[in-house]
């Protein structure tokens, strides 16, 4: 089965031409190879990037750096950096560019970052999509704005992220995580977003493989790529025509992940079954049950600096803990 190579349009700013990305032919082994017209494939793993803090909660960059060196020996398409599994909300603006753009220069060239940029008003996820494009940025990752989710109809969405995408440098993928947000990007809005020709791509971490279907065979037509936001469905979401992952689960079990990416491109898909079921158990402990907190626990398992949470978050208890290792134990992880 063909999965979605679909993308972006020719008719992006300039800026999308520069050397930041490699050249057909020189694309890592499991990239999807470009064919005329196409500027950006998507196609692959991407780890949203945890964001490690000092025992004194001041982000630890000599960590950060550590982690990345591990993480250049697995065939990620990219990195996610001011995700949700970064702690984005709680970065200040000045320390947000400043992991981006050591993270830019830790990284290969042939990988893409994309970090996250969405603010509540328009006008400040403009500035900070600009700001994330002079930090290195190859493309923002814009959350949906949900403080007031009541006023946040399908037009009001479709308006803002065309003024975004308007002024943009940079590719933008959309971001409908609604665990997190209470907010699911409507599907007739991401319809009307995939005709704009700096809308590259949706990451959906709703979980809802229906939508993601209809996501995927409703864009055809258009330049669009969805990434499942989950390594759960990620399986049944490259059966339906997605293009790639963003799996917080990448920050511990890269090389699986890729590995199922690899499965699924190959068309060995008993081989992909068999390992998306192990990978279920452990990705649900560290996202619905037990969240970042989990997440950087299990992180110290596989030799990754996790460390503490900022306050508010909480580190796990004792009994956490175990039922995490559990998690892992149980599908031959530890």
């Amino acid at each position: 089965m063909a999965l979605s190579t679909r993308l972006a349009s020719p008719l992006l700013r300039p800026v999308l031409a520069a050397p930041r990305w490699a050249a057909p032919g020189q694309r890592r082994e499991l990239s999807t190879p470009q064919g005329p017209g196409r500027t950006l494939d998507l196609g692959g793993i991407f780890p949203p990037l945890a964001t490690p803090f000092s025992p004194m909660q001041e982000v630890d960059y000599a960590r950060l750096e550590g982690n990345l060196r591990r993480y250049a020996s697995i065939p990620f398409r990219g990195l996610v950096v001011l995700g949700s599994n970064g702690e984005y909300p709680y970065l200040a603006p000045q320390e947000q560019l400043e992991v981006v753009s050591c993270v830019r220069r830790a990284l290969p060239r042939d990988r893409l970052l994309l970090a996250g940029s969405g603010c509540e008003s328009t006008q400040a996820t403009v500035q900070r999509t600009l700001s994330m494009a002079e930090a290195g940025a190859d493309v923002a990752l814009v959350v949906t704005p949900c403080y007031y989710r009541g006023a946040m109809t399908s037009a009001a969405l479709v308006q803002h992220y065309t003024e975004v995408a308007d002024t943009s440098p940079i590719p933008v993928v959309l971001y409908s995580v609604p665990a997190n947000t209470g907010l699911d990007l409507p599907l007739e809005a991401v319809i009307t977003l995939a005709q704009h020709p700096n809308i590259l791509g949706i990451k959906d971490s709703g979980g809802d493989i229906t939508r993601i279907g209809l996501m995927v065979h409703k864009t055809r037509q258009e330049d669009f790529q969805v990434l499942a936001g989950s390594a759960s469905f990620l399986l049944a979401s490259y059966a339906l025509g997605a293009s790639g992952g963003v799996c917080a689960l990448a920050n511990v079990l890269g090389s699986p992940l890729c590995q199922l990416d690899h499965l699924c491109r190959k068309g060995r898909w008993q081989e992909a079954r068999e390992l998306q079921h192990r990978l279920i158990e452990p990705n649900t402990a560290v996202t619905r049950r037990f969240g970042i907190p989990g997440l950087k626990k299990a992180m110290e398992w596989f030799g990754y600096y996790g460390g503490p949470c900022r306050a508010p978050l909480a580190p796990l208890s004792p009994p956490q803990v175990e039922e995490l290792r559990g998690a892992f134990s149980a599908n031959g992880w530890l």
